[in-house]
């Protein structure tokens, strides 16, 4: 493509059905991706975020089509996922790779790390067997691992390790994009200080493309170029990471960015101005979903859901009361 995004989300919704009632009609709809629309470029880390069960997770597999979704569309490099059959769409998954949040619970215990490293070029047939195995000692390498690691079981590494392992996973096959979900999340500070820096050096080394999901704040400004804040299936704020950490315009964002402690004991922490828990998707409030905690919420925001508005900066907000720019 010529300057254009590598992937490109497009009004995408995901409603999971929850239990049936008579004529098999579902009782309930879970809400958990709203009309979410983004873009990535070559080479970018995209941070989102939001608080557990805002939907993150389910839109980075909807991006990658690991689950389809209820409407809209999912591009990569220009294509359409959605109109790929199962053959063409094997073969574009060469170029997207995720990396699971559970470093343990990804990796099959009962294979050695060689034969889950080597999965993926044996499954699209890459190379012989000996250049499999020389690819495999190479991504071990990359990431920091012995090579007698490739003769040992997941149970023998630490948690760091085996995010290691997963991150040579999804490199094996040369992808141009990796969904990283919430793949430090489970890991110790000083280990996830060690996987960030990693991700970070692939980047740059490899040419990747991430998007990054965590709830983590701090995480997210250490590596993303850009960062969508994502609430109750809606991305309500989007842009460079240096607008959005400097100057943050929506209420939820300002909340969230509050409540990151600071290290040093000079300076009080202001507690955060969000109240009260997140609604339930099954049952999302009208008008603006962030309405029922928001402090500064009007009556406009009680009726009318608030689109994802842009100015003349690149960040985009989806607030009635502080657009994306100062009126």
């Amino acid at each position: 493509m010529n300057g254009g995004p590598l992937v490109e989300a497009r009004a995408l919704r995901k409603h999971f059905p929850v239990g049936r009632g008579l004529l098999g009609r579902p009782r309930a709809v879970v809400r958990a991706v709203e009309d979410v629309s983004l873009e990535i470029a070559p080479g970018e880390t995209l941070g989102l975020v939001g608080e557990s069960g805002c939907g993150k997770s389910t839109l980075g597999r909807l991006i990658l089509r690991l689950i389809e979704p209820t409407a809209g569309d999912v591009r990569f490099d220009g294509r359409s996922l959605l109109e790929l059959g199962p053959r063409e769409l094997r073969a574009m998954r060469r170029a997207m790779q995720i990396v699971f949040q559970d470093p343990y619970g990804s990796l099959n215990p009962r294979m050695r790390v060689a034969s889950i490293v080597g999965e993926g070029l044996a499954i699209h047939h890459i190379g012989t067997r000996q250049e499999r195995r020389e690819r495999v000692r190479a991504l071990l390498e990359l990431v920091g691992l012995p090579v007698d690691a490739a003769a040992r079981y997941p149970h023998e590494f630490s948690g760091g390790q085996r995010q290691r392992i997963g991150i040579a996973r999804a490199l094996a096959v040369e992808p141009r994009f990796i969904v990283a979900d919430e793949a430090v999340s489970a890991l110790d500070v000083s280990i996830q200080a060690q996987i960030l820096n990693l991700l970070q050096e692939l980047k740059q080394r490899l040419g990747l493309t991430l998007l990054f999901i965590s709830h983590d704040l701090r995480v997210v400004e250490h590596l993303s170029d850009r960062v969508a804040i994502m609430y109750l299936g809606r991305i309500v704020e989007i842009g460079p990471r240096a607008l959005v950490y400097g100057d943050p315009r929506h209420p939820y964002t300002r909340a969230l960015l509050s409540a990151v402690p600071v290290p040093d004991p000079r300076r009080r922490a202001h507690p955060p101005s969000l109240g009260g828990d997140v609604p339930s998707p099954l049952s999302p409030p009208p008008g603006c979903a962030f309405h029922p905690r928001c402090p500064y919420a009007e009556d406009v925001c009680r009726r009318v859901t608030p689109p994802l508005e842009a100015g003349r900066t690149p960040r985009a907000v989806a607030c009635h009361v502080f657009p994306a720019e100062p009126k």
